[in-house]
């Protein structure tokens, strides 16, 4: 289950065992998940070596926690896997900026994949695909046999699509199988149901079948997440609703520059996944699979553009909203045998696929309003190099007793944060 309270104050001046502690507490979590973070999620070498090949050893990320979230009234503290500073604390900040309206309202599509089979070298395409969907029933029939216990937990095959689409390879024609893989991410399903119907698919249309594959472009399971940011919400002190209006028409412009221009686009898009692709390496997911998708989606049909909408409603509210494909599982994968995985997942209280989904979604959306924010307002390396500091320290050569001093006497300073101003502050300290 979700926890009872994503506001945690105070939680980034814990140090990292008491935040273990407290997170341990808060959720419930068994002894072995707390153990899993504090040996950094380490994988042993013989389960590394069951998961790819060639294995030489493992690698690691810090793990941070998101707070502040409320999705469909429910409270959620997330994990992100990420190397990058300001990601985790820009997601929760914007997160607690729609608390007044309820937080994050999502409405997601049912679970549904689909997996292709090419069929080339048919006489009569437009035949081919009429007598494959004059057959769509026998099909449906003989994807579900494949796998009886997913029909069983309410999945399955539950429609044929039939697509003719030229190619410098000639004219192919290609079958759809949408399957509804709940709590899976679907891949082996799907790509089993796709395979075995092949055979019949080549005597049905006459043609010779090559590939069998599932699509991450997954247009029928569509993660769709909203909120609503009053402008007292999204003032610098939480109160100026002057203040707060012309920062939500600073954002509006800046969604606006995303939406019509794909070089913008392009990097707009890359904040979003700035917070989904750090909860799906911390679930366990394949989140190659997750960015093809959603890129995709983003110029399926159009121009490539931004994959989240804001608008200003009646009220002068900024209203925001992603839709995007959400291909994730809780079911088979790496979440079922990485511990660090499993902890995370426990510790975000999911029942289904469909809760990891939206709260990824919902943390893509807040991570784009406060890129957006910071360029409206400061701009994006005020607070990025705030937060980048303690790592530029350490690159310059500090010694851990020296980082914080460093980074306080730079702060203290007033000057830009820079590498040279970091290097002058270590060889002042020193020098005293």
């Amino acid at each position: 289950m979700p926890v009872d309270s994503s506001r945690l104050k105070g939680f980034y001046k814990l140090s990292v065992s008491e935040r273990r502690s407290l997170l341990s507490e808060i959720a419930g979590l068994e002894d072995d998940m707390i153990e899993a973070w504090a040996s950094n999620g380490e994988l042993s070498e013989e389960v590394a070596d069951r998961m790819i090949e060639n294995v030489i050893g493992t690698y690691s990320l810090p793990i941070g926690v998101a707070t502040n979230f409320i999705i469909d009234g429910e409270h959620y503290l997330i994990p992100f896997v990420v190397e990058e500073a300001s990601v985790v604390a820009a997601a929760s900040n914007m997160a607690k900026r729609c608390h007044s309206n309820g937080g994050f309202v999502s409405d997601n599509d049912a679970p549904v994949m689909i997996g292709q089979i090419q069929v080339v070298g048919c006489e009569n395409p437009d035949l081919a695909k009429d007598a494959i969907l004059s057959s769509k029933n026998e099909l449906i029939d003989a994807c579900n046999e494949v796998d009886p216990i997913l029909v069983k937990f309410g999945g399955g095959c539950r429609d044929v699509e039939v697509r003719v689409i030229e190619t410098e390879s000639g004219p192919m024609v290609i079958v759809h199988i949408l399957v509804d893989c709940r709590d899976a991410m679907g891949a082996n399903a799907v790509n089993t149901m796709a395979e075995t119907i092949a055979q019949r698919i080549e005597e049905l249309s006459s043609g010779t079948v090559i590939l069998r594959i599932i699509s991450n472009l997954a247009v029928h399971r569509l993660a769709k997440v909203s909120a609503i940011f009053t402008p007292e919400e999204m003032s610098d002190d939480g109160k100026d609703s002057e203040n707060g209006s012309n920062v939500i028409d600073g954002v509006i412009q800046a969604y606006h520059f995303a939406a019509a221009d794909p070089f913008r686009a392009t990097t707009h898009n890359k904040g979003i996944m700035n917070a989904i692709s750090p909860i799906a390496i911390a679930c366990g997911q394949d989140w190659r699979a997750i960015e093809s998708g959603a890129h995709s989606y983003a110029s399926f049909g159009r121009e490539y553009s931004s994959m989240t909408h804001w608008e200003k409603d009646s009220d002068g509210n900024l209203v925001g909203s992603i839709e995007i494909p959400m291909a994730v599982g809780l079911v088979g994968g790496a979440v079922r045998i990485h511990p660090g995985a499993q902890a995370n997942v426990a510790l975000l209280g999911l029942r289904t696929a469909n809760d990891l989904a939206k709260v990824m979604a919902a943390a893509g959306l807040a991570q784009n309003l406060g890129a957006l924010r910071a360029l409206a307002t400061v701009g994006i390396q005020a607070g990025h190099m705030k937060l980048h500091l303690m790592n530029m320290v350490a690159a310059a050569g500090a010694k851990d007793h020296e980082v914080e001093k460093v980074a306080t006497m730079v702060r203290e300073s007033g000057e830009r944060i820079t590498m040279a101003a970091v290097e002058n502050a270590l060889s002042s300290l020193r020098e005293q």
